[in-house]
């Protein structure tokens, strides 16, 4: 099983659904995304195709192993492995998405282009999440160039999601202060996947992997990882 972190987090929201997995009998690859896990300035200075190439240099390594591989993702993450599925379609059994980050109706993002070239960053956006003492280790700053990234990944990403035809969970959180809900509209009104499920995470925020339902997201997607494999 192939997990993938979100935006400017780490494989650390990540650790304990792998480890679940693990504690099955799965092998689990949970890439550390470039340019995240050491300085947020990093972050500014890579590019989107960087994120795809490293999941899909974790994807090729478990195949040499696996007959099937299902991706497992948490917000930005859930866009790369979107992309996995569209380009790699035979080697992605299924996908197991968690608040993915696909689409925005946030009108700011629209400048992030001329923005981040005077603004290096804001606020970060790290740890929403209900469930006191949980940490995703990500950066106290959210790099805006990193950004500007990710909604030029979706230029690539969101025009073929017809094109993704894999068994689909889908997890969401009740209540999400990073991410609002056209993601949702966006990847379920657009794939051409028949095997399609959602399902509403009533006490999570957005980290949901770390958050009250995380039982509920591993248990969930070690039922949907046996079925479609």
């Amino acid at each position: 099983m192939l997990l993938l972190h979100g935006f400017s987090g780490s494989p650390a929201s990540m650790r304990p659904w792998a480890e679940d997995l693990a504690a099955r009998g799965y092998a689990v690859e949970v890439p550390l995304l470039p340019g995240h896990g050491t300085r947020w300035q990093d972050l500014n200075a890579v590019s989107w195709t960087q994120w795809y190439d490293e999941a899909e240099a974790a994807l090729d390594r478990l195949l040499v192993s696996c007959d099937r591989v299902c991706v497992g993702a948490l917000s930005m993450g859930g866009s790369v492995a979107l992309r996995l599925a569209e380009k790699r379609g035979d080697d992605v059994a299924g996908l197991v998405l968690v608040n993915p980050f696909v689409s925005s109706v946030r009108k700011e993002l629209l400048v992030l282009p001329v923005l981040s070239r005077v603004v290096p960053a804001l606020k970060g956006i790290t740890n929403d999440i209900s469930k006191p003492g949980q940490d995703e280790v990500g950066y106290l700053k959210l790099p805006l160039r990193g950004l500007a990234q990710v909604t030029r990944m979706w230029r690539d990403v969101v025009p073929d999601l017809p094109k993704v035809t894999q068994p689909l969970l889908y997890f969401r959180s009740a209540v999400d202060h990073v991410i609002d809900d056209s993601s949702r509209q966006t990847v379920l009104g657009a794939v051409s996947s028949r095997d399609v499920e959602e399902r509403v995470l009533a006490d999570s925020y957005h980290v949901a992997t770390l958050d009250h339902d995380a039982q509920a997201i591993f248990d969930g997607s070690a039922d949907f990882f046996a079925r479609v494999t």
